[in-house]
């Protein structure tokens, strides 16, 4: 049935009649190539999401092709209306039904061609973007036409919606959207709260667009409007008046406008001359520090270099560098990778904590397609550093230093930070010379780290140098480095030094703790001109602060009574301190020890012996050094004997004056050949013996001032 016969039964019970025998399907096509297609007044701008015909009289997602060469509707008005009497005529077919339930399919149908052709009608006449329709026709009622109308706006209101989705789903994927996700990304920012800015700065974007789009309209419109008006001018000037034979001008075509520039454009802002071509080289640059900062996104890994990517993944280390090698040459000629390219691979490899990371990552830097920097190896040092990776460090170094790259102000303080920690004084004063020589301030952990070393290698005065130049920058000093101070001078028996510091940690706002006073009490014990008066104020001092003495406080005081041989005064004090529920720990213990092996009370010692084996603790080394002596002088040879193996053992634990100690007592004891033996492993131990010693070895026996 042809566009002609749905003409002739317009508002006709025949139509009803005949169309009973025509089919759903024949219904939609015939429906779809009677409608002349020109426009929807008021709609021209709906969007259609496919480009394929709606079925008009069943669901309008079900899409099906026309196989028919007759239809060609490739205009976007011809998707725009098809798409809208598909879903007009969806939603007129339930309302019919519903009206009309004893009614067949095929008289439902008819019914919709005639509501459909005449909703068509109005459309061309211009009806569709009317507000407030006239309800003047004779074929349909009031009631159907507000029905018509209803639908028609829902229609409209649904497929706007779909068009704004559509176009919203653009903007999400645009280049300007993905690069404010990636750096909220970067900054922490993720799950719904990501998504929520990526909806929010989608829609902003596309209501931007919307806004300059209508701009553009009102200007094509201005444009329009003005070149009427201009042609409507040029005609009244044509125009002549006739005077006595003569024609004259009606009127004068002028001209009034701006006068024409000369010179070029000036630009000045905060007294900057922008209109230089200099200022262009400058957004260039921008540009390309933006793309630095800004990488683009890697590229999709798909087929096999998915497959040679996943390999190079599950690598294991003792597969060799030849496997890593090739994969990795296979990997570059598949992809052919950019720097992002190179950074999600070794991504990938430290998530799985992959031992080969440190391997891709050294290669990497010999890739020109990498663009290695020096941010690139500072990263890979300071990753080595962290993990006391010393060779691997120094070997990078030298791997910058032979490329022409020197270190920055960044590797050198990694470097401060890792000498320090192995002890390595002058590799750290290398590295503080470098920051220096970069005109870099260095900061507090630089100082820590610095100060540090000085301490450990012995000079402490250094050390205070750069605690007073940190103090010249506003930089205050840590507690750390007035701890690590104070605790070498206590070790070193240095109190005044030891007290300085306290006093300036004092003014630095720190006050005394536990710690400290013990530090202090420990230092005044060990001074070469040890006072009690001294040891005993500060241990008062730390009393009346609040502070419970501990182990370490009663052991200090013990050794000053022992100093001054008052073991009256020593037993006192223990007995008070137990009073208070003290209880004598490993310390108190092993200096009790040494005092009752100097006056070779054996069964003394040995009990303070039992009672430390008890406590599940270990003596202190240099406990082991007064038995030994003690034995040998007291002629015990089985005893002697056996510690002085256990000394042999631990030989490169002694010092110099336990060295003297322990072949003294050998001497006095009557062991030369064992005093001779601990004589020649204090020599290849670097250590030289005195006179007095060399003379009682040869001699056999001890000097009065020895004794």
């Amino acid at each position: 049935m042809s566009c002609r016969i749905l003409l002739s039964l317009r508002s006709s019970r025949i139509a009803i009649t005949k169309l009973k025998s025509i089919t759903n399907s024949q219904f939609s096509t015939i429906l779809f190539n009677r409608l002349p297609v020109s426009s929807i007044s008021g709609h021209r701008n709906l969007h259609s999401h496919s480009s394929e015909l709606g079925n008009s009289l069943i669901d309008p997602s079900l899409k099906i092709h026309l196989n028919d060469n007759a239809v060609h509707q490739n205009d976007y008005e011809d998707e725009t209306t098809n798409e809208f009497l598909s879903r007009f005529a969806w939603i007129m077919r339930k309302k019919v039904k519903e009206v009309y339930p004893e009614c067949d399919k095929s008289t439902v149908d008819g019914m919709l061609v005639l509501i459909v052709e005449r909703v068509v009608s109005e459309m061309e006449k211009g009806g569709g973007g009317a507000e407030k329709p006239v309800f003047d026709s004779v074929d349909f009622s009031e009631d159907l036409w507000k029905t018509v109308w209803e639908v028609s706006n829902k229609v409209l209101v649904d497929m706007n919606k779909e068009r704004k989705k559509e176009k919203m789903k653009s903007f999400l994927q645009c280049d300007e959207v993905k690069e404010m996700c990636r750096f909220a990304g970067e900054v922490g920012i993720r799950g719904n709260l990501l998504r929520e800015l990526r909806f929010k700065w989608a829609r902003e974007k596309m209501e931007e667009h919307e806004f300059y789009e209508d701009l553009e309209k009102l200007r094509k419109e201005g444009q329009v409007i003005e070149e009427g008006i201009k042609h409507e001018s040029d005609t009244e000037t044509d125009v002549g008046v006739c005077v006595d034979g003569n024609i004259e001008e009606k009127g004068e075509n002028k001209v009034v406008g701006l006068p024409k520039r000369k010179g070029k454009l000036k630009f000045k802002i905060y007294g900057l001359d922008l209109s230089d071509p200099k200022w262009e080289q400058v957004a260039d640059r921008i540009h390309e520090a933006g793309e630095v900062l800004w990488p683009k996104e890697a590229k999709p890994i798909t087929g096999k270099c998915k497959q040679v990517t996943e390999r190079i993944l599950a690598l294991k280390e003792e597969d060799g560098d030849d496997s890593l090698l090739t994969l990795l040459a296979e990997w570059i000629e598949l992809l052919q990778p950019a720097r992002v390219d190179w950074f999600n691979l070794l991504e990938r490899l430290k998530n799985q904590n992959s031992p080969l990371y440190f391997k891709v990552a050294e290669k990497v830097l010999t890739e020109d397609s990498f663009q290695t920097n020096i941010s690139d190896y500072s990263r890979l040092i300071d990753m080595y550093a962290k993990e006391n990776r010393i060779d691997d460090t120094e070997r990078m170094l030298e791997k910058m230093n032979e490329n022409g790259i020197q270190p920055d102000t960044s590797i050198a303080s990694v470097l401060v930070h890792m000498y320090s920690k192995i002890g390595n004084l002058e590799g750290a004063e290398e590295a503080f010379k470098i920051l220096s020589s970069h005109g870099f301030q260095p900061d507090s952990k630089v100082y820590n780290s610095m100060i540090i070393a000085y301490i450990n290698a012995g000079e402490p005065t250094k050390g205070e140098t750069l605690m007073r130049q940190m103090e010249t920058r506003d930089i205050q000093p840590t507690k750390e480095i007035y701890m690590a101070l104070l605790r070498y001078y206590s070790q070193c028996g240095d109190f005044d030094r030891a007290s300085r510091t306290s006093t300036s940690m004092q003014f630095a706002g720190h006050q005394q703790t536990l710690e400290t006073c013990t530090l202090l009490i420990e230092a005044a014990a060990a001074a070469v001109d040890c006072h009690v008066e001294k040891v005993s104020s500060n241990f008062d001092h730390m009393v009346q602060l609040g502070h419970k003495p501990n182990d370490r406080c009663a052991a200090a005081m013990i050794r000053a009574y022992e100093r001054t041989n008052s073991l009256d005064k020593a037993l006192d004090l223990l007995l008070t301190l137990e009073k208070d529920g003290f209880e004598p720990g490993v310390a108190t213990y092993s200096v009790l020890m040494e005092w009752m092996a100097k006056m070779q009370l054996v069964d003394e010692t040995e009990q303070i012996l039992n009672k430390i084996a008890l406590l599940g603790e270990a003596p202190p080394f240099r406990v082991q050094v007064s038995l030994c002596d003690m034995y040998a002088r007291t002629k015990m040879e089985r005893k002697a004997l056996q510690t002085l193996g256990v000394l042999i053992a631990r030989k490169d634990e002694l010092r110099e004056r336990q060295f003297e100690r322990i072949i003294t007592g050998l001497i006095s004891g009557g062991f030369l050949r064992d005093a001779q033996r601990m004589h020649e492993i204090m020599e290849s131990q670097g250590f030289k013996a005195s006179g007095l010693l060399i003379s009682a070895l040869k001699s056999g026996d001890l000097p009065c001032s020895m004794r």
